[in-house]
């Protein structure tokens, strides 16, 4: 069972910008679609950005002209770069793995993203 595992969080100050990158326990083939997901403490996780095979994207309106989804290879299928950032962007983010057929996607384990004021 392949996993994923986030990397490039931390704690930034307003303005700044982070690059989120998914990289998979071994390379994967079959990609229907991968995305990004965050969530808030008390929140529900929500659909931040997500990119299918054929490049379509999809972003959640409080990041659009923000953040940018990009596709990589099987081994790191997929990042996320975040300016201009907010502290109300302040969550963990999973990336996502869905394969042509698969009804669930493959969930990372989460990285933290800290804006701070």
């Amino acid at each position: 069972q392949v996993q994923l595992v986030e990397s490039g969080g931390g704690s930034v100050q307003v303005g700044g910008s982070l690059r989120l990158s998914c990289v998979a326990s071994m390379s994967i083939f079959g990609i229907n679609s991968t995305g990004w997901y965050r969530q808030a403490p008390g929140k529900q996780r929500e659909l931040v950005a997500s990119i299918t095979f054929g490049g379509i994207t999809k972003y959640a309106d409080s990041v659009k002209g923000r953040f940018t989804i990009s596709r990589d290879n099987a081994k790191t299928p997929v990042h996320l770069q975040m300016n201009s950032l907010k502290p109300e962007d302040t969550a963990v983010y999973y990336c996502t793995v869905t394969l042509l057929g698969a009804s669930h996607p493959i969930w990372g384990q989460g990285t933290q993203v800290t804006v701070s004021s």
